[in-house]
């Protein structure tokens, strides 16, 4: 008893599992302990990023003394108890639970997306399932609904509801809910409206955290297969930095190893005529954004405009501008006017490249890699055409891109090294640190204060680490000494930041935004989905902390060994500002082609 008291006020617990005495934090569930300990105990419904559901009951355990199996994800320790993970009458009854699940699951795994990658799938191979002791009963049961990016048959789902918790605690959006009680529970949106005609951002962070095949992208490989064997088309490919650290994943090599120039070459391989890097736009993005800053603080503060919005907020991340002008349409005009990298891109492919390679705009396929589901959508959005044509013709998920390397017979560790085409394949080290969270804000500093001081930021090696890391909210000051003439009006003001990921804590920063309570900050960076663009809705399966904090790391390794580390020092932005945008950032041809409005969507919530 006198350890149990002292264990509740921050002490230990000895506790037995399976044989091995152990001291465990007081409050630490079974299965948090049993993973601590290097203990395996298989989990259906339970996820690191969410909060306990206990619903699948596949980690069970045996608690001596208790008559019980008892749910290792939901049982907190208070007290000493000796505990069996694998002794018979728990083996049968995860067995049985997996005979019952398989028993509601229709569909064909040799047809399934997520073949070979499915958590149900995986477990009736560890526990023998050989055949359907319950029975099976004949389907489908739900039409397949592909509305949108994100593709759902509910024929697979098992109930666990991670997608559920995912939507409504981890994003905080709710385009997803439990329809109907006991065994008539399916899931659904809001009176089975399509998803986005509801508040479903595409961000596919459900799609991430679904152990089967019911949720899934609209997969778009056959349509690009097609425009590769079109010889009228000249198909081209930008690619996002965040896939070039995840995809390798999806060949079974760990998470944090960077295969940037091994995926150009097999790009190639595959047929596309020209590899490009989306972090030149990205570099674009700094220039313009960070122009668009600056002009908003002048205008606020030396020509006295109340009218004026600040703090600016980034508008690269689509699923993140949807959120807004869903919850917050008020607000709106305190996000930047900038497209997209993804956007910029594809407007200047069908532009200045056009141009430059002679091709006729309506001859070229724009194809884009990224690590998101909701650029999808946003390449399907109607103002997304100002080239003439739509900007990008279809965005790949990396799992996507994946999964067309292996249809082409393609091993992607043994490709040799390649560099990105001309004449826009070159990105500096800031457009690669925006896969992460921070990595804009980031990237716009290291621009903006060389810009309005003369001098590089004040930072070892130029790496602003107040702005990086996982925290879901962070901020920091950056004092600016010593502004040239054209920006004496900052001289000894301090620069405030924020940087936020994944909606729940876009919905605190917009709260915050709404109450006054930012009116003193300038730069706001928020991305829709948790550590950023790395750990996007169409990144390999699984996700947890640990992989995205691995991901983080390859972006940072990759941005460490780049010849240009600053957007504003990127000689092709030099190029395409003098040679095609002549009036400059934010000058007239720039705003027509690389900036964009927003669409109010929805009442003011926030």
């Amino acid at each position: 008893m006198a350890e149990n008291i002292t264990a509740g006020i921050g002490g230990q617990i000895s506790i037995n599992i399976d044989g091995r005495d152990l001291k465990v934090p007081f409050n630490m569930t079974i299965l948090e302990a049993a993973r601590a300990n290097g203990i395996r105990i298989p989990t259906l419904c339970y996820h690191e990023d969410l909060c306990v559901s206990g619903s699948c009951r596949l980690c069970v355990v045996e608690i001596e003394g208790q008559r019980n199996l008892q749910a290792s994800c939901a049982y907190p320790i208070t007290q000493s108890i000796k505990v069996k993970t694998t002794s018979p009458r728990v083996r049968r009854a995860r067995k049985n639970i997996i005979e019952l699940l398989l028993g509601e699951h229709f569909g064909d795994c040799y047809t399934c997306k997520r073949n070979k990658n499915c958590e149900l799938q995986s477990l009736a191979a560890e526990y023998g399932v050989t055949e359907y002791t319950f029975g099976k009963e004949e389907g489908p049961f739900f039409e397949i609904l592909g509305d949108g990016p994100v593709v759902r048959d509910m024929n697979k789902c098992v109930r666990c509801y991670r997608c559920v918790r995912t939507c409504q605690t981890l994003q905080e959006v709710s385009a997803l809910g439990k329809i109907n009680r006991g065994d008539e529970t399916y899931i659904g949106s809001f009176m089975d409206l399509p998803l986005l005609e509801g508040l479903c951002v595409a961000c596919g962070q459900c799609i991430n955290r679904c152990p089967t095949g019911a949720l899934t992208e609209h997969d778009q490989t056959d349509e690009v297969w097609a425009a590769i064997d079109d010889p009228t088309k000249h198909v081209v490919i930008q690619t996002a930095p965040a896939p070039r650290a995840g995809i390798a994943e999806a060949f079974g090599i760990p998470a944090g190893s960077a295969v940037t120039k091994k995926m150009n070459s097999a790009i190639k391989m595959m047929g596309f005529d020209k590899v490009f890097d989306t972090n030149f736009t990205a570099d674009l993005t700094i220039m313009e954004e960070g122009t668009e800053l600056l002009l908003r603080l002048k205008a606020a503060l030396v020509d006295g405009n109340k009218d004026v919005k600040l703090p600016q907020i980034t508008s690269c991340s689509p699923g993140w501008v949807k959120f807004a002008e869903q919850v917050s349409p008020k607000l709106l005009d305190h996000i930047s006017s900038c497209k997209s990298p993804q956007q910029m891109f594809g407007a200047v492919i069908k532009t200045y490249y056009a141009e430059l390679a002679g091709i006729d705009p309506k001859d070229i396929v724009s194809v884009s890699l990224m690590p998101c589901t909701a650029k999808k959508f946003e390449c399907e959005r109607p103002e997304m055409c100002d080239s003439g044509y739509q900007d990008v013709d279809y965005a790949l998920t990396s799992r996507e891109l994946a999964k067309m390397i292996k249809e082409a017979g393609i091993d992607l560790m043994a490709c040799p090294d390649s560099e990105f085409d001309d004449p826009v394949g070159l990105g500096s080290g800031a457009g690669i640190i925006f896969g992460a969270t921070g990595g804009v804000m980031e990237a716009a500093i290291r621009t903006a204060y060389e810009i309005v001081t003369g001098r590089e930021i004040p930072f070892e090696n130029l790496e602003v680490k107040p702005v990086r890391g996982m925290d879901g909210i962070r901020s920091a000051e950056l004092p600016i000494t010593g502004a040239v003439e054209a920006w004496k009006f900052l001289e000894g003001a301090t620069l405030k930041v924020m940087v936020a990921h994944g909606l729940a804590n876009a919905r605190k920063v917009l709260e915050q935004l709404a109450a006054g309570e930012l009116s003193d900050y300038h730069f706001i960076e928020i991305m829709c989905c948790p550590g950023g663009c790395l750990g996007g809705g169409g990144q390999p399966i699984p996700t947890n902390p640990a992989i995205r904090k691995a991901r983080a790391e390859a972006i940072y390794q990759e941005d460490r060994i780049m010849p240009i580390r600053k957007s504003h020092k990127n000689p092709v932005i030099d190029k395409i500002y003098k040679e095609f945008l002549t009036e400059g950032p934010c000058g007239h041809k720039s705003h027509k082609l690389l900036h964009t409005h927003y669409k109010k969507r929805g009442t003011q919530i926030v």
